[in-house]
């Protein structure tokens, strides 16, 4: 039997958010060329388990590359385009891919701007735009600035310990609900713990039809 998230009352959808480098592919930093582009351990498997559980995906990402002038913003689209077109060859439906383009820090006369995470604008924006629910959803990342991203804009949180956090600065926006090995992992976490059925997920099994799907 499918393990199926249904909408809430008001219509609105349970996603996942998703970190990009460092969570579903490997970190090559200022990366925008698809053949450097490979999925972490887990990532595929992890996917496919949230979709099957009826979470809509979601890419949030931090893209200073642009507003750096490394690259542009057609060259990000044309990434964009290829990896939602291999995670479609899985089966895999990737709903949004939000990108904050903005070099953090040139202007330190000019306020913040409210998209690149940790704030939680990409996110907000997201939910108004695929009609989420925020507080049935999550965000998934490989440093506490996703975690801050995330627990403000209202969702719960994992954090993937695969030694991408450097900087360590803590506050009560910062903490994880839970924390993965890999992202196989974190997506296991996420269906054990969303209340989706009073019988608890049978992780053991799914772990077993992902791994026959391939």
């Amino acid at each position: 039997m499918a393990l199926t998230l249904g909408m809430c009352a008001s219509g609105r959808h349970p996603a996942v958010f998703l970190d990009k480098d460092g969570t579903v592919v490997e970190n090559v930093p200022y990366n925008v060329d698809p053949a450097l582009v490979s999925f972490t351990p887990g990532a595929i498997e992890g996917l496919q388990l949230l979709a099957d559980a009826g979470f809509r995906l979601v890419m949030i990402t931090n893209q200073p590359g642009v507003g750096l002038r490394l690259f542009d913003e057609a060259a990000l689209v044309r990434l964009q385009r290829w990896l939602t077109d291999r995670l479609a060859e899985r089966g895999i439906p990737l709903e949004g891919f939000y990108a904050c383009t903005h070099a953090p820090g040139l202007d330190a006369s000019r306020p913040p701007c409210a998209c690149r995470k940790p704030a939680p604008g990409l996110l907000l924006q997201a939910a108004e735009d695929l009609d989420l629910d925020l507080a049935r959803s999550w965000m998934v990342g490989d440093i506490l600035d996703d975690i801050e991203a995330g627990r403000r804009a209202g969702c719960r949180t994992v954090m993937l310990d695969v030694g991408n956090e450097t900087v360590w600065r803590t506050s009560q926006w910062r903490v994880p609900h839970h924390r993965a090995a890999d992202f196989w992992e974190a997506a296991c976490r996420i269906v054990e713990h969303s209340g989706v059925d009073a019988r608890a997920p049978d992780v053991g099994r799914l772990a077993h039809d992902a791994a026959a799907r391939g």
